[in-house]
């Protein structure tokens, strides 16, 4: 697997909006505050020119999106894209997508969560880089970072860090409305994280492997398409084990659960 060199202080973070771009005033607030932040941490910040421009859900047309994208992927002075925003047509953008650019120019980290599987998890399944499954750059507008964020960077740097849970979390998004009237608030962490085994006869549990996943909703629809190279993905690295996570935005429990089973038939696990 190809690892992106870790980024250093005074390199370009750049932000593109493969999916949806940011035009909320609240919004527009906190992606200024994430590109202050990130100055104060010692990099320098570009965006392109479709981050703060969004229409029926897509920051710009699926051609140009791909274009921008794959303009910071080839500018050497960047080191790393963090996505500004997630949405729901990220996919649009694939097919113009210059896999053989991407493939040639030197690797560099991808950051981003939600709709940004789309992009993320076909880069780490089809070309074999690695990506990090984390906030989009508007949470780095916190007053306050949390933890999750200073790793993510920390990463970034090739540093090694050992990641626990967190102790709490926060609660659904009705119980979080303060974070409107304060753009720049934190999480509102109000809920003890529980880990549970499904299957009550195993009470410890150990595992290794490489982890693969990202947004369930997203992986779904590209199960089966052109960009599903998640086989060969499981054959090169099947001595290594596969560690599935998803992150699920709005399945019912049905859904999920037949989702999973669509992948274990499609011999997934």
């Amino acid at each position: 697997m190809k690892f992106p060199k870790k980024i250093k202080y005074n390199d370009i973070i750049g932000v593109t909006a493969p999916s949806a771009g940011i035009t909320k005033e609240d919004k527009i607030l906190r992606l200024d505050a994430a590109s202050e932040n990130l100055k104060k941490m010692g990099f320098r910040y570009v965006e392109t020119d479709s981050v703060r421009t969004c229409e029926k859900g897509r920051s710009s047309s699926g051609r140009k999106r791909a274009e921008e994208f794959v303009q910071l992927w080839e500018n050497p002075e960047v080191s790393a894209i963090i996505m500004a925003t997630g949405g729901d047509f990220l996919v649009e953008m694939l097919e113009y997508l210059d896999f053989t650019k991407i493939k040639n120019a030197e690797p560099k980290w991808i950051q981003g969560y939600s709709d940004i599987t789309g992009l993320a998890f076909i880069i780490t399944t089809i070309l074999d880089i690695a990506t990090i499954y984390g906030d989009n750059v508007k949470s780095f507008g916190m007053r306050n970072l949390y933890t999750n964020l200073t790793n993510s960077i920390e990463l970034m740097q090739r540093k090694e860090i050992v990641q626990k849970s967190f102790k709490k979390c926060e609660g659904i998004y009705e119980e979080s409305e303060v974070v409107n009237q304060d753009p720049y608030a934190g999480y509102i962490l109000n809920r003890k994280n529980t880990w549970k085994v499904i299957d009550a006869k195993y009470e410890n549990i150990t595992f290794t492997g490489r982890s693969i996943g990202g947004c369930f909703d997203v992986i779904v629809n590209l199960i089966g398409t052109k960009y599903d190279k998640v086989k060969e993905y499981i054959e090169k690295y099947k001595n290594d084990g596969i560690v599935w996570f998803f992150d699920i935005y709005e399945m019912s429990s049905p859904q999920i659960y037949l989702h999973l089973w669509q992948m274990k038939n499609a011999r997934l696990f």
